[in-house]
């Protein structure tokens, strides 16, 4: 996997919005908050356009990644937001100048489709972390994790996790490099270009707002298509906002992913502090490979 240089005092990084529509006040905060880490920030044209509830056409929006992609002086590229849309322009691009000079590519949720696209094509390392729309002038001011391992991630400072044990874990070590993100999106992409092979990858999924038995059918699915049989690990972050029907299903979001990985050996960790919680998303270096490690008293993911 290649690593994307660590930034620097002084580089400059860009902000783009290859899905949801976004502000320019909803931003403020996180330009000013990258800005007093001593980075210069573009806001490149086009960026707060709207169409319906994207951030422009799908056209608009593929252009300004495209751009930003081939921009040499751009080190990272910060997806302001996720959403949905990213997977209406990522056949559009061309990452061939990004492979040969690459840079940090940030965001979590819909931007797992540049995660995954990323790790299958181009074998770049990228960074799932909390994204501008998600900090305000509060949390800014606040040490806050997700920020926290931000900066860190971004300048090259450690960011392995150590968290709380989950009474349905699976004990045991496993090594190999991180993948996934949200699960909704590694579902959607599944027969796809940018599906990832999970083969002895650690696997690590979140998701917000979903109906327990709509997580039945994409853990269902990923069995089914062979995704969680061979992994070297499986990390669960928080499943968020999470809904039952009338007549309920019978088992909570966490119970359902454990009886779908039973019959397998490898470790399993619950309630990883990423995903769609605010200030607490832990920044995860994807395509990194990594060490897992759960027992009765303690948990750790560990970067090489």
């Amino acid at each position: 996997m290649l690593r994307p240089p660590y930034l620097r005092r002084g580089d400059l990084v860009a902000i783009a919005s290859p899905a949801r529509k976004v502000s320019h006040e909803e931003l403020l905060p996180a330009i000013r908050l990258f800005e007093s880490w001593g980075l210069r920030v573009a806001l490149p044209d086009h960026l707060f356009d709207s169409h319906h509830q994207w951030a422009g056409t799908d056209q608009t929006r593929a252009a300004l990644m495209q751009r930003l992609l081939d921009d040499p002086e751009v080190k990272a590229i910060i997806c302001a937001r996720g959403g949905y849309g990213t997977v209406r322009i990522i056949d559009q691009l061309d990452f061939s100048a990004f492979i040969q000079h690459p840079k940090w590519i940030v965001g979590y949720s819909d931007i797992t489709v540049l995660h995954s696209h990323i790790y299958r094509h181009c074998g770049i390392e990228t960074l799932h972390a909390i994204m501008p729309v998600n900090i305000t002038t509060e949390t800014a001011e606040q040490p806050a994790p997700a920020i926290a391992t931000l900066r860190q991630a971004l300048f090259g400072g450690e960011v392995d996790c150590r968290f709380d044990c989950h009474p349905l874990n699976r004990a045991g070590v496993g090594e190999g490099p991180l993948v996934g993100g949200n699960l909704s999106i590694l579902y959607s992409l599944c027969g796809s270009p940018s599906a990832i092979d999970t083969r002895g990858k650690i696997l690590f999924i979140e998701d917000l707002d979903e109906y327990l038995y709509h997580i039945d059918r994409m853990m269902q699915n990923l069995k089914r298509n062979g995704s969680l049989a061979q992994l070297a690990g499986l990390v669960v972050g928080r499943f968020s906002d999470v809904h039952d029907n009338a007549v309920p299903f019978g088992m909570d979001a966490e119970e359902i992913i454990k009886a779908c990985v039973e019959e397998y050996a490898y470790p399993v960790a619950f309630g990883f502090p990423a995903g769609h919680i605010g200030t607490e998303n832990r920044a995860l270096f994807l395509g990194r490979k990594a060490s897992l490690e759960t027992s009765r008293t303690a948990c750790s993911l560990r970067f090489f």
